[in-house]
């Protein structure tokens, strides 16, 4: 047994090993540079307390990264909300669905940069299609989407949504396909509506699958910032700017190690309260 448990770490060092080195390591050096001032390429560093959370406190863009932060946290329940819809839908007779299946969640394994390329288009505010189509309609003035400060992040929301729709949708497929037959059969019989199974059956056996991804959605929404930077790099302005862009620009547009690393751990702060918050909760409305 003992030779067995020393192969079993053997394999798995390497994998440990990465882990130490990439994460463990960089986790507990922004740890210690976040009470500093150090800049990248700057050799001289000194000890400066709290003074970069002082600073951070007392930073307008902060704060207006912390409001685009909650509006862009917004799209994470409505991406599953829909998802739910598409995916009781496509778990029905539903004709050519396994295409269907497979074109809802082509976007989420698509490259973030011919994502962003595409959106880029759709969202010109003169020659995009959308517009042009609201233009059909009898809107006179449509939306500048990406090109005004106030519709920038709603249209950054609407292409997470898209994104994340097909991923949802495919964890719930496989939650609803757990249900047994015989329960809705039996819900059937006694006269329910689609309606009524959907929401007092349905809906609740697969709320530990819905609680999976409103956790996982949250961190992975808070952490994104790749395809932002893509679309709009923050702009116009800061409207589109995020916790985790404003690290990225602090760290690799300005240099601030010291200052990007308190934001970071700031954002880590954040994520764990939202985190305890819905395991919290889970137990009100998650169904084992």
């Amino acid at each position: 047994m003992q030779r067995q448990q020393w192969v079993g770490y053997l394999f798995i060092g390497p994998n440990m090993l990465g882990v130490f080195i990439f994460f463990v390591l960089p986790t507990l050096f922004s740890f210690c540079l976040m009470f500093t001032d150090y800049r990248f390429m700057r050799p001289d560093m000194s000890f400066i307390g709290l003074d970069n959370f002082r600073r951070l406190f007392r930073d307008p863009i902060f704060y207006e990264t912390l409001k685009n932060t909650a509006i862009f946290l917004a799209s994470v329940p409505v991406s599953m909300v829909l998802a739910f819809v598409v995916a009781v839908i496509l778990n029905r007779s539903v004709y050519v669905k396994n295409v269907l299946r497979a074109l809802f969640f082509l976007p989420y394994i698509t490259s973030g940069v011919a994502i962003a390329f595409v959106w880029m288009l759709l969202f010109h505010p003169s020659l995009g299609p959308i517009n042009a189509f609201l233009r059909t309609l009898g809107v006179e003035n449509p939306p500048g989407w990406l090109s005004t400060t106030t519709s920038s992040m709603y249209a950054i929301d609407i292409i997470w949504i898209w994104f994340m729709l097909g991923y949802n949708m495919i964890i719930y497929l496989a939650a609803l396909q757990e249900i047994s037959g015989e329960l809705l059969e039996a819900a059937r019989i006694d006269g329910a509506r689609p309606w009524q199974m959907v929401c007092r059956i349905i809906w609740p056996l697969v709320s530990p699958t819905s609680f999976l991804l409103l956790v996982t959605g949250l961190i992975m929404t808070m952490k994104t910032f790749g395809i932002i930077q893509a679309i709009t790099q923050g702009g116009p302005g800061n409207s589109t700017t995020i916790l985790s862009l404003f690290v990225y620009q602090n760290a690799f547009r300005y240099y601030e190690m010291g200052y990007a690393s308190a934001i970071s751990w700031v954002l880590f702060m954040i994520i764990l309260a939202i985190t305890l918050i819905q395991w919290v909760g889970q137990k009100k409305w998650v169904h084992y």
